[in-house]
């Protein structure tokens, strides 16, 4: 599947990248968002050594990871209309930034509507999902349509419905979920991309650095302290 989408999804990847780099030179901010385990890939790219420090989690309670109780609740404020539009008007963006949005399925509510209203809004969309569900599923949002049909790019995972990519004799239900490897990967190869093509332009990618190197936290330091005002997972 890597290989998949290695060889099927680079004209989108660097598209992407091209549209992040855009945004960085434009003085925008850039956010990622995912619902459940596709909260996953996005919290991957925020805050982390090698990646860009421009890079935001846009959280929304209940929904960012499996972290809250039941876990089924996340499942079911994904269906519910309006919580994006809730969302964005209290979120830090702005016409000019760019949003990445995660969704395997990308037909219910959340992620369709945070797709709409982040364009609406003036926001460079990406989307990263698996186009498979818009021919096998039907969508449930009250648009009737998928996030795939709301994105400036669109990145193909290349998974399975159903997100279960194994069978065998013996057990009745497919298994082995492989949506986060592929989309955290994906994920990766559009940050590369973007950073690539940021020095292409003669510009300095504002890149974080591990902490665990000597000297990794005073250059992310300088790098926060820099950037602090597109930056919204730190303190001010």
């Amino acid at each position: 599947m890597l290989r998949r989408v290695r060889d099927e999804e680079t004209d989108g990847i660097l598209r992407a990248g091209s549209l992040i780099a855009d945004t960085v030179t434009a003085g925008g901010r850039l956010f990622a968002f995912g619902a459940g385990h596709s909260s996953l890939p996005a919290q991957d790219v925020v805050y982390r050594a090698g990646g860009l420090a421009l890079m935001n989690l846009l959280a929304v309670p209940g929904v960012t990871g499996v972290d809250v109780m039941p876990a089924t609740l996340g499942s079911a404020l994904e269906r519910v209309d309006g919580l994006a539009e809730a969302v964005l008007g209290t979120a830090p963006v702005r016409s000019g930034d760019l949003l990445v949005i995660i969704s395997l399925s990308g037909r219910n509510a959340l992620p369709v509507e945070m797709a709409r209203g982040a364009r609406a809004r003036g926001l460079t969309v990406i989307g990263v999902t698996s186009v498979a569900y818009a021919a096998a599923t039907k969508p449930q949002n009250p648009s009737g349509t998928f996030l795939k049909d709301h994105c400036d790019v669109v990145l193909d995972s290349k998974i399975s419905v159903g997100d279960a990519e194994l069978t065998a004799d013996g057990i009745d239900a497919p298994f082995a979920p492989a949506s986060t490897v592929v989309t955290s990967a994906l994920m990766q190869a559009v940050m590369a991309s973007a950073a690539g093509e940021l020095a292409a332009r003669g510009v300095t990618p504002p890149l974080l650095r591990s902490g665990n190197v000597d000297g990794g936290h005073d250059w992310n330091r300088e790098v926060l302290d820099e950037y602090r005002d597109r930056i919204f997972h730190r303190q001010t």
